[in-house]
């Protein structure tokens, strides 16, 4: 997930959101200003080689990136941040008690967004609290190790990559990278499952058939299966709450959640985990399931596949399968019936029907 930084749009807000954007705008400039060039830290001979060979990392998948789709490189990555924290923010993801549908929060110019983020856990907590008390919505928060401004500012390498892997870091950079050569307004969902394909299908074309790559796409395949579980087993959830239709309250809603997750979900993973020979702390079992965590994971899961099997159906490698997503859409722009580009790409798709409003 990523947190989308507003600062550039401080004049054009209502007095709510000006504070709120203050804020994050000052965490901004203090994140851009910490910054020092990867040359400076690379010759530093107090860094830890283990954070130098990282950077030298970054900057490899990079020139390979904008090499590979025959792009000018973005000033991107030149600097780095040492984060006095592990996260560099804090999303809040929030969802009605009876829904499990991710609560919007709209900015002009950049539109609308699935989650809000704060680079102060203690103000990400405290909006969490405004969120449950002033709209009646249930609230999650997840710490964010990575983000994009999408070309608005030059992002930073931040020492919370530092401990991911090779090859997830390579994922990271390449899923990062993807959002500076294609955005769609409004289309949050479908902005992050592109980058999540592009970011996994290109280490494909990176390691190639290394043995750390297999090894990752064994676990990874292991962990699809998870995902793939945990969003039929939230569809099971969903599906109790509109059997109870007009009747259910806030209170039924958050209790049968409860239930669900006690009983049925966590029991069911737990199984499944094992049978997989996963860890269990790769299985979704730990931290707080609630139907704002439930509505996050649907919004970065659920699509994936239909995004694949659209690039399957095209015979399209990565670099073609780009260029058509670009005709296609000016060719959404032009039309007046289909109202989002991800519905207008699912028509494209053999018998997937449209997503439900």
């Amino acid at each position: 997930m990523k947190i989308l930084f507003l600062f550039p749009i401080l004049f054009l807000v209502s007095s709510c959101q000006l504070g709120y954007l203050t804020e994050q705008g000052i965490g901004q400039v203090r994140l851009q200003m910490s910054g020092k060039k990867n040359e400076e830290i690379l010759n530093n001979p107090k860094i830890s080689p283990s954070i130098k060979r990282k950077i030298l990392l970054i900057e490899e998948y990079k020139k390979f990136f904008y090499y590979y789709f025959d792009q000018k490189a973005t000033s991107i990555y030149t600097k780095t941040t040492i984060l006095n924290n592990k996260a560099v923010s804090y999303l809040v993801i929030a969802s009605p008690h009876t829904e499990i549908k991710a609560h919007e929060f709209k900015f002009p110019i950049m539109g609308s967004f699935p989650y809000i983020g704060f680079f102060n856990l203690d103000s990400a907590k405290s909006f969490a609290k405004d969120l449950q008390e002033d709209e009646n919505l249930v609230t999650w928060i997840r710490p964010v190790y990575a983000y994009s401004t999408l070309g608005y500012l030059e992002d930073r390498i931040l020492s919370s990559f530092f401990h991911y892997d090779e090859v997830e870091l390579a994922e990271l950079v390449f899923h990062e990278l993807f959002h500076t050569i294609f955005f769609i307004k409004d289309e949050v969902d479908l902005n992050e499952n592109l980058a999540n394909l592009y970011g996994k299908e290109l280490l494909q074309e990176y390691f190639q058939d290394r043995p750390e790559l297999k090894k990752y796409l064994a676990d990874q395949e292991k962990k699809t299966k998870i995902d793939k579980r945990v969003v039929e087993l939230i569809n099971i959830l969903q599906t109790e709450f509109n059997k109870l239709g007009g009747f259910i309250t806030a209170s039924t809603a958050d209790e049968l959640t409860s239930r669900f997750v006690d009983e049925v979900f966590k029991p069911d993973l737990r199984n499944m985990c094992k049978k997989l020979e996963l860890d269990p702390d790769e299985c979704e079992l730990k931290g707080e399931w609630n139907q704002a965590s439930f509505a996050a994971f649907m919004t970065y899961e659920e699509e994936q596949d239909f995004l694949s099997d659209l690039k399957k159906e095209k015979m399209l490698n990565l670099k073609d399968f780009l260029s058509w997503l670009k005709v296609e859409f000016k060719a959404f722009e032009d039309q007046k019936k289909i109202d989002s580009f991800t519905d207008y790409l699912k028509s494209k798709v053999t018998h997937a029907p449209l997503a439900a409003d």
